[in-house]
């Protein structure tokens, strides 16, 4: 066993950063033992010189270093993130090549979801019961939405025999949670066809028929006014802007929200539940949406242990007729 001193000598490590990694590991010891998933955040830029989140997926470690402030040199930030680069090994016992860094910058549209290479490198990760197929290298997100851990949840245990829709459904994480939970109908909409796919790859990797399910490539805001079908639960979890060149129109969720909400609780059925999210740490709730429905501010009990710290990562209602 080496000790920490000729460690220390050997590669430049930060030991705030160490200290603080460490900490957090205490504080998330229970949640990691209760063996409920192998992926989840332990570090959120909780010192301000380490401007990076790390979130680790199984075996592996997915870093995201966030843009540094104009006010700081490139030099000293290339610094900082090297001693972090070099801290994280040493700390969580995860070699250096099993660590995947990214840039995370402000994103437009749907560039978060646009490839950033092609080395088709992926794994299974496990969730409350569930597996899913992730992907640290080739986007700029994983295929896995950490934050909505509880939601998905939720959705298991509330879904058993119910109709459910999954709007803007990305990997189909939230449907494939609604259908091990005894969903009889599971519709995931999406305009990428690459998602769809990889929702998809997640339903077999759960024993799920896909047969059974319904995956639906087409833009939400056009096929919402067109759907013939009714449900007990829908989620909705849209982007905060789209522009992409596959929709009619620009989408942004402060301004469109009441229409994309009316648009859902038509074909909500009169009991059923509309679990509406978003990410955008600005946004406000319409009081409309308060007025003509029943809204029940989810927030809290939809933010996992591991991510606390940061309470704005998402927001989160539940949605019923009155």
């Amino acid at each position: 066993m080496v000790e920490t001193a000729s460690l220390a000598e050997a590669v430049e490590i930060a030991p705030d950063l160490a200290n603080r990694l460490q900490k957090n590991l205490r504080k998330l010891k229970g949640f990691i033992k209760s063996g409920q998933t192998n992926a989840y955040r332990i570090y959120d830029a909780d010192i301000p010189e380490y401007a990076i989140a790390i979130d680790r997926y199984g075996d592996w470690l997915h870093v995201q270093e966030y843009a540094a402030p104009s006010t700081i040199e490139p030099e000293v930030a290339e610094r900082r993130l090297q001693l972090a680069l070099n801290t994280l090994p040493e700390v969580l016992n995860v070699p250096p090549e099993r660590i995947v860094l990214k840039q995370r910058r402000m994103q437009k549209g749907l560039e978060q979801y646009q490839r950033l290479g092609s080395a088709g490198q992926s794994l299974t990760v496990f969730e409350q019961g569930a597996q899913f197929k992730v992907n640290l290298v080739d986007y700029l997100d994983t295929g896995l939405f950490l934050d909505h851990r509880p939601m998905r949840l939720w959705m298991q245990q509330n879904a058993k025999h119910k109709h459910v829709l999954n709007l803007f459904c990305y990997t189909g994480a939230v449907s494939v949670h609604a259908a091990l939970g005894g969903a009889v109908r599971v519709d995931s909409v999406d305009m990428s066809a690459t998602y769809l796919d990889w929702a998809e790859d997640n339903f077999r990797l759960n024993n799920l028929p896909v047969e059974n399910y319904r995956f639906i490539q087409d833009d939400v805001t056009e096929w919402l006014p067109v759907c013939p079908h009714r449900y007990d639960i829908i989620f909705l979890d849209p982007p905060t802007f789209s522009n992409s060149k596959r929709m009619r129109a620009d989408f942004d969720i402060q301004r469109d929200q009441v229409w994309l909400i009316n648009q859902a609780m038509k074909i909500l059925n009169p009991n059923g539940i509309l679990v509406f999210s978003n990410n955008f740490r600005r946004f406000k709730l319409d009081p409309i949406i308060s007025e003509r429905y029943q809204v029940t501010d989810y927030h809290q009990k939809s933010l996992p242990v591991d991510f606390e710290r940061n309470p704005k990562i998402h927001a989160c209602w539940l949605i019923q007729q009155r």
